[in-house]
């Protein structure tokens, strides 16, 4: 065999493995474009959310952040969570300008309807205080998702420096139980409600709502391990183990959104 054809025939084996290497990432690709759409249908499906609320809080939350960790100095450290146009403001500043800087970014924005600033003026925490956090965001959602007579789907949980801020469209008594149940959980320092509240027949209409939808999705078993959990000796299939409440309150830092929001 010729030189010539012997590179020929090696050209048309890398182009015929390329082909099909390309066409299996294009495939798998989709199937996985196919799997995300379908989570995320049962996600929207449980949600008491409006798709356009949804929608619109994704971009405020990606807005907020990309301003404010442009127009505050490096040693700040804000996270902002949105749920139902209501934006919350935790983390550490350094001051009370940058504190107040935060909030007129936020209120800067479109649809914008309630801001909650729960911004401490100290220094930032630590790598350790935030991986804390977010274990204690997942002890809290087992937790909720464990108690009968409540769907955790109705809980947006966010933990700073060991307080539990919990938001969600949900009635007094949902409010109360979910609290009752973060409250609970070893290792939360207090529990701070910034629910909006909604009335028992609104909450049996979303539920109706959501039992017709095309993709409806049941709340998860407790026994299904929960993703992002951090292991350690004290997990296991027991319950959660008790300790004693720990404080409840109210957020007193609500303050009014954007003048031209609608209301949602």
């Amino acid at each position: 065999m010729s030189v010539f054809r012997v590179k020929k025939t090696l050209v048309r084996t890398v182009l015929v493995v390329g082909f099909a290497a390309g066409l299996s990432a294009t495939l798998q690709g989709c199937f996985l474009a196919v799997a995300g759409a379908a989570g995320g249908g049962a996600l929207v499906a449980t949600d008491r959310r409006t798709l356009g609320a949804q929608t619109e809080d994704r971009e405020m939350q990606v807005k907020a952040l990309s301003q404010i960790s442009q127009n505050l100095p490096d040693n700040a450290h804000v996270n902002v969570t949105v749920f139902n146009r209501r934006v919350l403001l935790t983390g550490e500043v350094a001051g009370d300008v940058s504190k107040q800087r935060a909030e007129s970014i936020v209120r800067g924005l479109n649809n914008v309807n309630t801001i909650v600033n729960e911004l401490a003026i100290m220094p930032a925490s630590s790598f350790s205080s935030r991986t804390n956090d977010t274990y204690l965001e997942t002890r809290v959602k087992t937790a909720l998702i464990a108690e009968k007579n409540i769907s955790a789907n109705n809980f947006k949980v966010v933990a700073e420096r060991g307080s539990v801020y919990l938001m969600g469209l949900v009635t007094m008594d949902e409010g109360n139980r979910g609290a009752d149940v973060a409250s609970r959980v070893p290792g939360v320092v207090q529990v701070v409600k910034v629910f909006q509240y909604i009335q028992p027949q609104e909450a049996a209409a979303a539920a109706a709502a959501a039992a017709t939808a095309p993709v409806a999705a049941s709340q998860p078993d407790a026994s299904t391990p929960t993703v992002g959990a951090i292991p350690d000796s004290s997990v296991s299939s027991r319950p959660l183990e008790q300790q004693a409440p720990a404080p409840v309150t109210n957020s007193n830092a609500v303050h009014p959104g954007n003048p031209k929001a609608t209301t949602p």
